[in-house]
């Protein structure tokens, strides 16, 4: 199909959206502003603001906002600056506010039956319909901030070779970005408590996530008829308006295909302290991406092979232990050409060492996490195993404080 070709070909160009918290700068507590902020920067009632290369964005609900590339970008180099400078705007427009952005892939204390209040501007009819249907009062839907990567495809071969290098990637995922060790100011015993909820929060139409890691589907054609197509079926076997029908990021796996963009969105990683280190995190599963799609390790017949509830259990054990998890039977420790690792983060080290090239800024974010834990484990070493609620109010402010400052939390 002629509309399912992109403007870019494979790995010319990718795009970033990164979403932050909007909390109390005291209590801590989050702050439905996000119409406030849009509207202040715009100078008008606005559901985005184009700050030169970053646009802001509304989320699903008014506490969240989203950072994201204007344009598709064709290089990392100065990225994490023009981010970090917008970002320091949205902390000055805020100030008057009394409040302050938070990062990480979960709010630690949120309670969304009382603290969730849905966007109320431009594409709000899309948002209500959808929480009827799924009632998004709920932690996986109102508490979660993520990191999207967008990489392009411009051909049904392209597309299929992206899909089999992004299925192989993402089950490592939480080993290099978990952020999300609290639910409601607990501790979860899951490193990735948002992905724990993203696998089940659409449990009515089970179509919609599928098992989180994509079918092993490389054909456009094959795509829209076995994962699309379904979705739209169930959607109005449960009398969804027509308003939800034909929008392509309903489709919630890990990794959906975006014909509207010409893109693969990777939708896995929390969201991490500061612009510098998403930015690390996504350029290390771009590179790792490529390297497999370009066939550096193993052929692309073995890559697209892969069977699909090794991956699957595989995520299951990064989302609770991150790097930790066993690689197991997942095959991937051969595929990528290290067969004496055995734990995911003993594979991402050996795909940094062997793949990424970055910015120094970038490099020096990246070598943090791999040497210092993801920020779910540094969060925890700061807030302890039973952290009181004033604890977790600290650990707010220290992630607020990182984001605005840029500084690696745990440094």
């Amino acid at each position: 199909m002629a509309s399912d070709a992109g403007a870019h070909a494979l790995f010319s160009v990718f795009g970033i959206e990164v979403e932050y918290a909007i909390a109390d700068s005291t209590k801590g507590s989050v702050r439905p502003l996000a119409a406030s902020l849009l509207e202040r920067a715009a100078g008008h009632a606005a559901a985005d603001f184009v700050d030169g290369p970053i646009t802001w964005s509304n989320e699903l609900v008014d506490h969240v906002v989203e950072f994201k590339l204007t344009a598709p970008a064709r290089s990392a180099a100065g990225l994490a600056q023009r981010f970090q400078a917008s970002v320091q705007k949205a902390f000055q427009q805020l100030k008057r506010f009394d409040a302050e952005l938070v990062p990480g892939g979960m709010h630690p204390l949120m309670d969304p039956r009382k603290e969730t209040f849905l966007w109320r501007g431009e594409y709000s009819e899309v948002y209500q319909a959808y929480h009827g249907l799924f009632d998004c009062h709920r932690h996986g839907w109102a508490n979660v901030q993520s990191c999207h990567l967008n990489l392009p495809f411009a051909t049904d071969l392209e597309f299929g070779r992206l899909m089999a290098a992004v299925r192989a990637v993402l089950p490592l995922t939480p080993a290099l970005c978990a952020a999300s060790p609290f639910e409601q100011g607990r501790v979860t015993g899951l490193l990735d408590t948002r992905l724990a909820h993203y696998a089940t929060n659409a449990e009515r139409l089970p179509a919609m996530a599928g098992q989180v890691i994509p079918e092993p589907i490389f054909e456009i054609a094959r795509y829209r008829s076995e994962v699309l197509a379904p979705i739209s079926a169930g959607l109005r076997a449960l009398g969804a308006p027509e308003v939800l029908l034909g929008n392509e990021w309903l489709n919630a796996r890990g990794a959906i295909a975006r014909f509207d963009r010409g893109s693969i969105e990777l939708r896995l990683a929390d969201a991490q302290e500061r612009p510098a280190a998403d930015l690390a995190l996504a350029l290390a599963h771009l590179l790792a991406v490529q390297a497999l799609a370009q066939e550096r390790y193993a052929p692309l017949g073995r890559l697209m092979a892969l069977p699909q509830t090794p991956l699957v259990q595989l995520l299951e054990r990064t989302t609770k232990l991150g790097p930790a998890a066993e690689l197991g039977d997942s095959g991937l420790a051969a595929l990528f050409g290290a067969p004496a690792a055995k734990s995911a983060g003993d594979l991402w080290r050996h795909i940094a060492q062997g793949t990424f090239a970055g910015p120094p800024e970038l490099q020096a974010a990246l070598a943090h996490v791999l040497e210092k834990g993801t920020l779910a484990e540094r969060m925890l070493r700061f807030s302890g195993v039973a952290p009181s609620v004033s604890r977790l109010v600290e650990l707010i402010h220290e992630l607020s404080r990182c984001l605005r400052s840029d500084v690696a939390f745990g440094a």
